[in-house]
């Protein structure tokens, strides 16, 4: 059983932080933190402050695609939001219908076969359910002139959503906004043009002087990649399986942060379901890339992780059983009572909230102070 939450429609935050009034950056955003039961409220420039020498934070750098593209089935228009390139060159797609407001609501997928025309000559054939457990993604094949480009080497689907893609947008934002808003400073490009279907938002308000300051103060990073796929805004399913990459580097800098007085921090759940895929049952990290269909649960337990930043989200159960497993049931349920009694702002371009481990007072002092 999860934390049950109802998010009041005001608290959705509808523009980024930086939009909000002149001066502003992404850092301006308020940052919740929770040690066990215990909460405080800070402000995201603060998080230097709240870490310490030997922390290491974990960070995502998949790219955010355009993955949302208009297309027509017959005559009636559709939104095609591009979700996971398979090993076979198909795409895991979820359809959409237009619902006059510049964003789209739910629409049955499929049937096999159905053909969904796409700008420049560019056609969509659905073949099957992406799995059992619903019909909202399908799998399709993509081809056309305008996905058959000699004289460039990006793939196709890459093509197309450079050139008539525009970032997946849902109906609590205000307006659309350019794909840079939604990329974070972690981001980096891809060859094959893979990337993420919604960014991956945990990291959005660290700055280029944040990161500055946190090495500054001995904070090290480690870079994984999990290019998330397609969400969906009414129904909540688990996560499906999604493509994941972690380096010799990253993790050799994971084990030396647990085999000294660092915490391992993830920001974001992508950052805890790559690491933790990675992880062996003795709870060391090695070099991995391939899929992942890791569920983090109570009952699974984290193996490396020690504290967690993270957005305000809808309740989804896999997303509030992740930050139980971190933190525990009674930890999430009061940090979500706080955010609420607060008045946090909710999704991508919302506040965050750090979860960190309960200090042990005498392991505290001597991190400091034994040597």
């Amino acid at each position: 059983m999860t934390v049950a939450v109802r998010v009041p429609e005001e608290l959705s935050a509808r523009v980024p932080a930086e939009q909000r009034g002149p001066g502003l950056d992404r850092d301006a955003v308020r940052l919740l933190v929770s040690r066990g039961t215990e909460v405080s409220h800070h402000v995201f420039a603060e998080l230097p402050r709240l870490l310490r020498a030997g922390d290491l934070l974990v960070v995502n750098t998949s790219p955010t695609l355009a993955a949302a593209v208009d297309g027509w089935i017959g005559h009636a228009r559709v939104v095609v939001h591009f979700s996971t390139r398979g090993d076979d060159g198909r795409w895991a797609v979820e359809l959409r219908e237009p619902d006059g407001k510049g964003t789209t609501r739910a629409r049955a997928g499929g049937p096999a076969g159905v053909e969904v025309r796409l700008p420049g000559g560019v056609r969509l054939v659905l073949e099957e359910p992406l799995s059992g457990r619903g019909e909202r993604l399908w799998w399709g094949r993509v081809s056309g002139a305008g996905v058959s480009r000699p004289e460039t080497p990006e793939p196709g689907v890459a093509v197309l959503l450079r050139e008539h893609g525009r970032p997946i947008r849902y109906s609590y934002t205000e307006r659309d906004q350019p794909l840079s808003v939604y990329q974070t400073v972690f981001s980096l490009p891809t060859e094959d043009g893979t990337g993420s279907a919604e960014m991956p938002s945990a990291a959005r308000p660290f700055t280029a002087r944040l990161v500055a300051e946190l090495v500054s103060r001995g904070v090290q990073f480690a870079p994984i990649t999990l290019h998330t796929g397609v969400a969906s805004a009414e129904v909540h399913e688990p996560p499906y399986p999604e493509r994941f990459a972690v380096s010799e580097t990253s993790a050799r800098l994971i084990n030396a942060a647990r085999a000294g007085d660092g915490r391992v921090i993830a920001v974001g759940t992508t950052a805890v379901r790559a690491v933790e895929s990675a992880a062996g049952d003795d709870g060391v990290v090695r070099a991995r890339a391939g899929w992942t269909d890791l569920v983090v649960t109570p009952e699974r337990g984290v193996r490396v992780v020690d504290g967690l930043l993270t957005g305000l989200h809808e309740p989804e159960a896999s997303h509030l059983l992740m930050l139980e497993a971190v933190a525990g049931r009674a930890a999430v349920g009061r940090s979500y009572e706080e955010a609420l009694r607060g008045l946090y702002l909710w999704h991508e371009f919302g506040d965050v909230h750090l979860i960190l481990p309960e200090e042990d007072p005498h392991a505290a002092r001597c991190s400091r102070n034994c040597g």
